[in-house]
């Protein structure tokens, strides 16, 4: 499932904010230098969702504030569980 996210850099705390069905936004306390915010902005998407980081890929919008990203859920019922 593809989620769209909007990562927010420099921030004070961490955390996920669920905005829509497949829309985040997800707070790091790195800076967006040499991949940092992106590499911390997976580590708090996998507690999220409780699933490993290795499975969360992001396929557009590296260098971007907005971002997409692949991870293996099912969305569609609205519950964090892992497709298989």
């Amino acid at each position: 499932m593809l989620i769209k996210v909007k990562v927010i850099s420099r921030s004070r705390k961490q955390g996920v904010v669920k905005k829509a069905m497949d829309s985040y936004e997800v707070r790091v306390r790195a800076r967006p230098l040499h991949g940092e915010a992106n590499k911390e902005a997976r580590e708090v998407l996998s507690k999220y969702f409780e699933i490993p980081e290795r499975q969360i890929k992001i396929i557009k919008g590296f260098r971007q504030t907005n971002k997409i990203f692949s991870v293996p859920l099912n969305l569609e019922n609205n519950k964090n569980k892992v497709v298989k």
